[in-house]
């Protein structure tokens, strides 16, 4: 199976994938950590899948999303970003507008938690 196709199948099998460096209990980076902390936080429940643990599938995620960094951050298929645009996303309330609108559930008082402390 190449590289494509099985993130491909990760993306189209899961609600939710982190593709990030490390796992979601261990981050192995600062970008990584925070998009997951967000995540855990929030208590979505998502999929990990650790780069570091394949080169194929390191190179593999940047060509397929055509997105250069790590963590990437796909929601019901789509590809929504890395760690930037997922804080500012959060800090805006679109990630719990893209959330609800694609029926992922979520801690909405975790979510605002968020807004209030980074605010």
């Amino acid at each position: 199976m190449t590289a494509e196709t099985q993130i491909k199948e990760t993306v189209d099998a899961n609600d939710v994938v982190l593709f990030m460096k490390g796992t979601k209990t261990m981050p192995q980076c600062g970008f990584s950590s925070r998009v997951a902390g967000v995540l855990n936080f929030m208590g979505v429940e998502y999929t990990d899948v650790n780069v570091l643990a394949d080169d194929g599938i390191r190179q593999g995620i940047k060509d397929f999303s055509d997105w250069p960094t790590i963590p990437q951050l796909y929601v019901k298929g789509e590809f929504i970003g890395g760690c930037d645009i997922v804080t500012e996303m959060t800090l805006s309330g679109e990630l719990d507008q893209l959330f609800d609108d694609k029926g992922v559930g979520y801690n909405k008082e975790a979510a605002d938690q968020i807004r209030e402390h980074n605010g």
